[in-house]
């Protein structure tokens, strides 16, 4: 008689499954909270630094609370999808003020935190709890959507349903942490997007997919479309001290919290923001080569100018209007020591204006 899935799938991740992953260790819902928030939409690979780091300056949920979200951002720097780091710190917020800084275990109260969703709620509560929820995160999918020959794009609703229906049936009543782990750890090892190692598969052998050879076709991808392409020119007002002029963007839209440089859609535009940040055009602008940066929906192409101002001497708010300073939008950030939430094309080119100094 066959084994069960659930029986194939534990013995395979005994043999086969990763268990020296940093999250995988001193295991409590914080830490598995923080990883499943950096591993959505981010490979594993990836995520090990950031997730190495962040839990070095925030051990507890306590401290990350606590802390500004200026830092929370910059430590967040380069992984992208700044959402999530702007979610994990209100949610820890909510944490300390609702439930006295313990991470809830009931999984209404984990789905009604920030960022958390119905995976994210399954996945913290069977990992470090070992509650019996599915979960259906990218990886898990895929396993889905081919052993069970589950046709059209996961982000429609009569899919998803499909799909969790599937998880909910297979998800075994006892081993359910071992059990989660193993079907991550089977979409991302084995079972992977292209060319996946079938043979290698605990459940090959009553895989729908394998026996009629969709691998390739399924899980069914989301419809292609052509991203559109928006341009802007970013201004880069430097001082002699090696502090640039940063405005801080608005906490909702694109790179919402983080500090970038300003924008304007010419050099006449750029002249005027000069005039009117500093009361004096610049010297010169130099434009330099332009970066290309791409989000989920739009191809951003980016031309800094490099600007001399009149006044460049010093590092000194007397160069700005009383009412820019009175206001929390505009920051001089130096580029050795300052600490913030930077976008990766304007991470870049800070280190391109330090090259210059």
């Amino acid at each position: 008689m066959k084994s069960s899935f659930s029986d194939r799938m534990l013995a395979w991740f005994e043999q086969h499954g990763r268990k020296d992953l940093p999250w995988q260790q001193n295991i409590n819902p914080y830490r598995v909270w923080v990883s499943e928030i950096m591993l959505q939409q981010t490979q594993v690979a990836t995520v090990i630094p950031y997730y190495q780091r962040f839990l070095q300056r925030f051990p507890v949920v306590l401290e990350l609370a606590n802390a500004p979200a200026d830092e929370v951002l910059h430590l967040w720097s380069g992984l992208g999808y700044y959402a999530r780091a702007r979610n994990l710190h209100k949610a820890a917020g909510v944490i300390r003020d609702v439930h006295q800084g313990v991470f809830p275990q009931d999984f209404d109260t984990v789905l009604a935190l920030p960022g958390v969703g119905r995976s994210t709620a399954g996945a913290i509560l069977s990992l470090a709890g070992g509650q019996r929820y599915p979960i259906l995160d990218g990886n898990v999918k895929r396993v889905l959507a081919r052993h069970r020959n589950i046709e059209g794009w996961a982000g429609q609703r009569k899919v998803a349903d499909q799909l969790w229906t599937a998880a909910e049936a297979l998800t075994p009543q006892q081993s359910v942490p071992e059990y989660t782990q193993a079907m991550m750890d089977l979409g991302a090892t084995v079972c992977t997007r292209r060319n996946p190692s079938c043979r290698a598969c605990p459940v090959w052998t009553d895989c729908t997919a394998q026996r009629l050879g969709r691998q390739h076709e399924l899980p069914t991808p989301k419809a292609r479309k052509i991203l559109p392409a928006r341009e802007t020119m970013m201004v880069m007002a430097s001082s002699r001290d090696g502090e640039v002029l940063m405005e801080r963007r608005p906490p909702q839209g694109v790179w919402g919290g983080l500090l970038s440089f300003p924008e304007v859609q010419n050099e006449a535009e750029c002249e005027q923001w000069c005039q009117q940040m500093f009361g004096d055009i610049p010297l010169a602008i130099e434009q330099w080569a332009p970066l290309k940066h791409t989000f989920s929906h739009f191809h951003l192409h980016i031309t800094p100018l490099r600007v001399e101002l009149q006044n460049s001497g010093h590092r000194s708010s007397d160069n700005l209007s009383h009412r820019v300073m009175e206001d929390d939008r505009w920051v001089w950030y130096n580029m050795t020591s300052s600490r913030g939430g930077l976008a990766a094309p304007v991470n870049k080119l800070i280190k391109l204006l330090q090259q210059e100094r």
